[in-house]
């Protein structure tokens, strides 16, 4: 049963979860210039723009909080720009109308890395600043941020959903997309830990698309829990996975028999939180992580540069961490837990 925690669990997956933190701090005054950069750059004489996955829901309504309050704090134009789906050829589209209009940087949040590749690359090519966010491996990229390592990530998720599922049973994972290259890195890195940490529960379907879209989770787990009426678990990516999942766990009546956790905000999962539809969720400050992206930029941008133990003046983002194999991925230190009365200290 789900309310019944077990600490063993609990024990041995936060062992491996463990992350750490970095060394010297860089206020962005370094001197090797990135291309294109002006030790003599001005923040009223800058624009940068920020290509969100989609806008109109809450995850990207909070990153675009913190694009805004940039802005104000540094004096630079900023704002967020982003299609009505999570349709890759719209963000290419959007990217390719900024290109044009010669912002200081771009900085993006990509339904598909791979798919705006290409258009990033014209933008580099014009000496435009590129910043990505939830895009390990992106190529033509200035620097890639992460707000934390995502194998960890997804280990932290299967713990908690294991736990809760009493370390058996059969599960699920939904993602935004396919191409969305951290959801499937959290999914996979927690189906990993669940094999080798979690023998007893199954994972009954590759990961499903939601699309980031709550009515389709909502069907996609209704069409679930018809499929596998024994199922136990549910894990959500994107950002309105979880609320759509919980809908449809609680009109079959099964909250309290099937674990529902994933990444959400509170203001997104509150409802679910309450009703104990949703267990737990797992996240990072939409807000913060736009204004690292920005930071980012404009440290480049005046002729510094990014390194291990970076210190962004961002909480989560004091001393970044670089990715083991790549030359300019940098993780935070930013994820957060919580169940439902945690979750009631956050206003986003």
């Amino acid at each position: 049963m789900k309310l019944l925690r077990t600490s063993a669990f609990l024990a041995a997956g936060l062992s491996a979860v463990l992350m750490t933190g970095c060394g010297s701090v860089n206020d962005g005054a370094a001197a090797t210039p990135a291309p294109g950069a002006s030790g003599d750059a001005k923040a009223s004489d800058m624009t940068m723009v920020t290509v969100v996955k989609l806008k109109g829901i809450a995850w990207f309504d909070r990153m675009d909080e913190g694009v805004q309050a940039y802005g104000k704090r540094t004096g630079i134009d900023t704002r967020t720009e982003g299609g009505d789906d999570v349709s890759p050829e719209k963000q290419i589209k959007i990217i390719q109308d900024l290109v044009a209009q010669n912002p200081t940087a771009i900085t993006v949040v990509p339904n598909s890395p791979e798919a705006v590749a290409n258009v990033l690359a014209q933008a580099k090519a014009k000496g435009i600043i590129t910043v990505a966010h939830e895009a390990t491996g992106i190529k033509n990229v200035d620097i890639d941020i992460e707000a934390f390592d995502n194998a960890v990530y997804g280990q932290k998720i299967m713990t908690s959903l294991g736990a809760c599922m009493e370390g058996k049973g059969d599960y699920v994972q939904f993602v935004g997309g396919l191409t969305a290259k951290t959801h499937m890195e959290w999914v996979g890195a927690a189906y990993d830990y669940q094999k080798s940490n979690f023998p007893d529960m199954k994972r009954v379907e590759d990961p499903i698309e939601s699309t980031d879209n709550e009515a389709a989770a909502y069907q996609k787990a209704k069409e679930i829990l018809a499929k596998h009426p024994n199922i136990k678990g549910f894990e959500g990516s994107a950002g309105n996975d979880v609320p759509g999942i919980a809908r449809a766990v609680e009109e079959a009546g099964k909250a309290k028999d099937i674990c529902v956790m994933g990444t959400s905000i509170p203001s997104a999962a509150s409802k679910y939180l309450a009703t104990g539809g949703i267990d737990k969720i797992f996240f990072w400050d939409p807000a913060l992580a736009g204004e690292a992206q920005l930071e980012i930029a404009r440290i480049l941008a005046t002729g510094g540069k990014i390194e291990a133990g970076t210190d962004l003046g961002i909480k989560g983002y004091n001393s970044l961490k670089k990715l083991d194999g790549y030359d300019n991925v940098f993780l935070g230190d930013a994820s957060i837990e919580a169940d439902a009365e945690s979750a009631k200290q956050y206003n986003f």
